[in-house]
């Protein structure tokens, strides 16, 4: 497993300086944020992963998609200036342009390569579950390869990959100690995957086929 280096950019980034996007754009994800965070799924904590904030979320729009700022999940909610918009990514290249009032999280090429791969796919959600992490293959969970660093290229094609052979809801980043992603046709959605997910982890329950993605 690697080591934990949370909130570092490991991509090309452009961005570029901007107003703080509409308000029902990011109503949703403001409205999971403080959900997840009260649940610790989201946060910062000084003990863990060496006090970097962990988490993010993003909604598909027209032409990219929106998502959390690079180290604003310690924060007990989100404002309008807490998100910034990713016009253009490449995972190859290992590029990525934004725009807004501060940069996108270091897990935006994730979220990127989950759209990419899943055109059905309206809302990512990245956390940190040790619950749900330790116990990805006995809840039938996905995995990318543990030798996988997270923020990568390696991890964008291997994301990719699994979902276009495993449309899975839920599915644990091997090598990045305790992420957990999930997505969805929307925030609801997403969101609710993710709170099964982490009730079966703690009741022992085995995964079912509700961690599928919707495969019409």
């Amino acid at each position: 497993m690697n080591q934990p280096s949370e909130g570092v950019i490991k991509f090309h980034l452009a961005h570029e300086h901007g107003p703080a996007l509409p308000e029902e754009i990011t109503a949703e994800l403001r409205a999971w944020f403080v959900i997840l965070r009260k649940l610790e799924l989201l946060g910062r904590d000084p003990g863990r992963y060496l006090g970097y904030a962990y988490g993010n979320l993003s909604v598909r729009t027209a032409g990219g998609f929106v998502i959390t700022c690079t180290q604003t999940s310690g924060r007990n909610e989100l404002g309008l200036e807490d998100f910034a918009r990713v016009r253009d990514f490449d995972s190859r290249g290992n590029r990525l342009a934004s725009e807004g009032p501060c940069p996108p999280s270091s897990e935006a090429m994730t979220h990127g390569a989950v759209y990419q791969a899943l055109p059905r796919a309206g809302a990512v959600f990245h956390v940190h579950s040790p619950q749900i992490w330790q116990k990805a293959k006995a809840l039938g969970l996905p995995e990318t390869d543990a030798a996988i660093e997270y923020g990568t290229p390696e991890m964008a094609e291997a994301v990719i990959s699994l979902l276009r052979n495993t449309p899975a809801g839920v599915f644990s980043m091997g090598g990045h100690e305790d992420g957990i992603v999930a997505w969805g046709k929307d925030a609801a959605e997403a969101g609710c995957r993710l709170l099964e997910s982490l009730a079966r982890a703690l009741s022992g329950t085995k995964g079912s086929e509700s961690h599928q993605g919707d495969t019409a």
